[in-house]
């Protein structure tokens, strides 16, 4: 199966924005693959705002979150794997989801399979008279 986290990020930045907030992106700036602007990278994360007036040319993909936007007035394009997204959030109230630093569901470490229990000795069923 293909990860669930691609699909509850675009459901939550879609709920964030229906309730006309703000959406903030809470990323591990230090993860393989991350292109973000190190000069506001903070304890080797940064946060990111998502708002549409804020980006340009958006894209919620399955394998990153890639954009366009200005830090202290330079463009920027902005690259960031799905496996460093930490959270999504809404500014003003905080509510979202915060995701773990290892993906939870991925297929590399599938559950181990349930063992088959011991074949049952049954004994014929017997009826008993209730009064």
């Amino acid at each position: 199966m293909s990860s669930l986290k691609p699909y509850l990020i675009r459901a939550i930045y879609d709920w964030i924005l229906d309730n006309q907030l703000t959406p903030y992106l809470l990323v591990n700036a230090e993860a393989e693959g991350t292109v973000v602007p190190q000069a506001f990278v903070q304890d080797g994360r940064i946060v990111l705002n998502l708002r549409p007036e804020a980006v340009n040319g958006l894209s919620l993909g399955n394998e990153a979150i890639l954009f366009n936007a200005r830090f202290g007035g330079k463009p920027m394009k902005v690259d960031v794997p799905l496996k460093a997204v930490l959270a999504l959030y809404a500014q003003e109230n905080g509510r979202g989801m915060v995701f773990d630093d290892e993906e939870a569901g991925d297929d590399a470490n599938p559950p181990p399979e349930p063992e088959t229990p011991p074949p049952e000795t049954r004994s014929r069923p017997k009826l008993t008279v209730v009064k």
